[in-house]
């Protein structure tokens, strides 16, 4: 996955005299702007009979036995790692890479997210203890080692828990969710095993210590804050640490010799950094064998196969679509002419042109002969694309127009643009908190309710938006006033202008949004919210909601209710309705949907303002289907009277100077999915809290809608060991997020891996980890003894 930077949550400055900002991280890992994204996926780690993914993992599976032994396999990378320490802010898909070749990862995720015991670290983890603590044993394989030889025990457990407890400052660390409820770590029987004693219940304990650093790195604040940035003084995993060069941009692993696991295939694995929007062209020169890709250059790779399967050589094809395809028989014979014309300077100019196609057209056909040796591997990446509606201020801090705004959109047209021309299933997600396939996945999207632009209008209506509101006056309002409102709206403007001008940015051409918020988990778990007296939703995150906000919330949250308690199982076959949405997202009983107007008055307004949102959408490279997605939302919201003002701003501030701090309406990102979601999701979904200076402190909820009954429910499946009760709460959860409106899953992001041919065990892994040691060539006539030279 690639990122763009995304900050992972809120500022923290460090300790006084501290050098350096760091931004605290919240879930797992991001993509290019990922995040690296440690996608730990499934709340059980048992076997369950949950369904299966929406699409399958795609990797070329292939038994070690029929897996060439050596050879190098160059892996592209957005940029090399800025840090190899994981639990530092600015930890990338490039750290996450390196940490899963070299160090211990004691759970891994199989193809449905599912954390799994790691054999090669662990013979057995278990809880052995809840009163009056619970307590986890590890047995610890008693073979593995770091890279120095010393064995792997109770001492790395202990400096990694108190580096990432929060207790000490002076380890500037951007996440420490679930370390900060352990109350004491010690040796077993023997040096083989770790007992670890919870100060509090932890359900998510599986998803500590991954990855494992050793001692010297966590031991003292400075070799966690700087040494591990750019090298790790003993490892221990399949691979080791080679050369970085930072000039060439590359990063060599190599095999382990103490490796005690199966060896690993390959002699060396090198990341190499490779934009983007360069990765065509680097597999055209045949520089990479394995890179993530963009739609424009997967279409690339499936036509060169299917020119190679016609038998048409690269020169053949050059001619039929490359450079010159569209140099017909007259246009040939014409520039023939003026080439050999009288004209001097002409027939030079035409000389030149011909000598610049003609040497395309051979780099056309040389590109073409090298990409039909590619294939592109496809799944479903485990994350989502969702639309985000900002509740802070404005319109949309009204439930009744966010959830107008939800009902407005057609989230399955939105999927299928988007994953039906790659052939994905394009079902739109039906969880915020899981995906399909994970233990955790149930879809409660019907507690806000499908599309429905009668519904829509209707929100809007009981709301005070209806058309012509734009040219009704407030009463009471005179001509001063209006003066004054036309002088803040002409100011306003030209801020706007002012601020359009200065982030705007040319559109380019390229491929998947590539917006995953953040894996990292920022700070410790606040305590369980008190309940007010006004109900367990009280504490919605709206600041202005209108009178009839109350009923519409009553009634949208008892259907919430009901989705994750049972009550829908109590409705006989005989009384099963089709399902139209939910009466919480309707108006009011007795709300009419506004009569039918002629469309150039169908702009709704209220108070003599228009109903206008700000989309806010990434210009740069890597943004084209967000893009397509946003104009196709714009449509939507145009059918129901919504009108929007779409702005373009560059990569680097779409997040920073817009998401995170809360200057947009609408905006389109990423999530990852996790394993862990009761202690992953929590700071995204949390309810913000007002700081000493009046701002919000929103940790990584940038929709900024949240109640106290949705921390309630994620605190309380962090804390119970049953994981089916965890699975309900999380389910529960997840119904009062539809419900608030705050944020609308649209389609699980498409993956898209270019392989060479005899590139085996990777590619499109969707959910599941890479098995590091098991990559390689496979075992062929052509390519014996030809791995050690790639």
């Amino acid at each position: 996955m690639s990122q763009v930077g995304a900050p992972r949550g809120r500022t923290w400055s460090g300790p006084s005299g501290s050098p350096r900002s760091r931004t605290l991280r919240s879930v797992a890992t991001l993509t290019s702007a990922v995040l690296a994204v440690t996608v730990l996926a499934g709340c059980s780690s048992g076997d369950g009979d949950d369904a299966a993914p929406a699409a399958a993992q795609d990797n070329a599976p292939t038994a070690r036995g029929l897996v060439g032994d050596g050879g190098t396999l160059r892996w592209a990378v957005d940029s090399l790692p800025t840090t190899l320490n994981a639990f530092q802010a600015d930890a990338d898909a490039a750290t996450g890479r390196v940490t899963g070749a070299v160090l211990p990862a004691l759970y891994t995720l199989d193809e449905r997210g599912r954390p799994r015991l790691n054999p090669d670290y662990l013979e057995s983890a278990e809880v052995v203890g809840t009163e009056p603590r619970q307590v986890v044993l590890y047995k610890l394989n008693q073979q593995a080692v770091w890279s120095d030889g010393r064995e792997i025990g109770a001492a790395d457990f202990v400096a990694q828990w108190r580096a990432l407890s929060g207790r000490d400052t002076a380890y500037w660390t951007a996440r420490n969710a679930g370390y900060e409820r352990i109350e004491k770590i010690e040796k077993g029987r023997n040096d083989l095993e770790v007992r670890v004693t919870f100060a509090k219940p932890y359900a998510d304990w599986r998803s500590l210590f991954t990855p494992l650093y050793p001692k010297e790195v966590m031991g003292s604040p400075n070799a966690f804050n700087d040494g591990a940035r750019t090298t790790l003084k003993s490892t221990a995993g399949p691979f080791l640490l080679g050369k970085t060069d930072r000039k060439d941009g590359s990063l060599a692993l190599v095999r382990n010799p103490r490796w005690w696991g199966s060896p690993a295939k390959l002699d060396s694995l090198v990341l190499r950094a490779v934009p983007r929007t360069d990765r065509e062209a680097a597999l055209a020169a045949g520089t990479l064998d394995l890179a993530e890709v963009d739609r424009a250059t997967a279409d690339r790779i499936a036509l060169a196969l299917k020119d190679a399967d016609a038998g048409r050589a690269g020169a053949q094809a050059a001619r039929l679509h490359g450079p010159g395809s569209a140099v017909t028989p007259g246009k040939a014979l014409k520039s023939w002419a003026l080439a050999h014309g009288e004209d001097e300077e002409l027939a030079a100019e035409v000389r030149a042109a011909r000598a610049e196609n003609k040497a395309a057209a051979a780099r056309y056909a040389r590109a073409q002969d090298t990409l039909s040796g590619y294939v592109v591997r496809k799944s479903l990446e485990p994350a989502y694309t969702q639309l985000s509606l900002n509740g802070e201020s404005g319109p949309l801090a009204d439930e009744r127009v966010r959830r107008a705004v939800a009902r407005a959109i057609d989230r399955r047209e939105l999927a299928e643009s988007v994953l039906k021309p790659l052939g994905l299933p394009a079902e739109p997600p039906g969880s915020h908190l899981a995906l399909a396939g994970q233990a955790a996945y149930a879809d409660s999207s019907d507690a806000l309710g499908g599309q429905d632009t009668k519904e829509a209008r209707a929100l809007l209506a009981d709301a005070g938006w209806v058309p012509g509101g734009a040219q009704q006056k407030p009463a009471g309002t005179g001509a001063g006033a209006e003066r004054a409102e036309k002088k803040e709206t002409d100011a306003k403007k030209k801020e706007t202008d002012a601020k359009k001008k200065a982030e705007g940015a040319e559109d380019t051409a390229s491929d998947d949004g590539l917006y995953i918020v953040g894996d990292d988990k920022p700070g410790e778990l606040r305590a369980a919210p008190r309940i007010g007296p006004g109900g367990p939703e009280s504490g919605t995150r709206v600041l202005a909601p209108a009178p009839a906000a109350a009923r519409e919330s009553a009634a949208l949250l008892a259907r919430a209710e009901a989705l994750d308690t049972g009550a829908r199982a109590a409705a006989g076959p005989g009384n099963a309705k089709p399902d139209k949405g939910v009466a919480g997202a309707y108006a009011p009983m007795g709300s009419a949907a506004p009569a039918a107007v002629p469309a150039a008055s169908q702009a709704l307004g209220k108070d003599g303002k228009p109903l206008s949102l700000r989309f806010v959408l990434p210009s740069g490279p890597g943004s084209e289907t967000l893009r397509a997605v946003g104009d196709r939302i714009v449509r939507m919201l145009d059918g129901v009277g919504i009108r929007t003002e779409v702005t373009k701003v560059s990569d680097e501030s779409f997040f920073k100077d817009h998401v995170a701090s809360g200057d947009y309406d609408l905006a389109l990102y990423s999530w990852p999915a996790s394993a862990f979601p009761a202690t992953d999701a929590r700071p995204i979904f949390a309810k913000p809290e007002p700081a000493s200076d009046g701002s919000l402190l929103v940790e990584q909820n940038y929709s900024r809608v949240g109640t106290d009954r949705i921390d309630q429910l994620f605190d309380q499946a962090a804390g119970t060991l049953d994981e089916e009760e965890a699975g309900d709460l999380i389910r529960q959860a997840d119904a009062r997020i539809w419900a608030a409106a705050g944020s609308l899953p649209l389609y699980q992001r498409p993956q898209l891996v270019a392989a060479r041919k005899d590139v085996v065990n990777a590619g499109a892994w969707g959910f599941a980890a890479p098995r590091y040691q098991d990559i390689g060539f496979k075992k062929s006539e052509t390519t014996k003894g030809s791995g050690s030279n790639r």
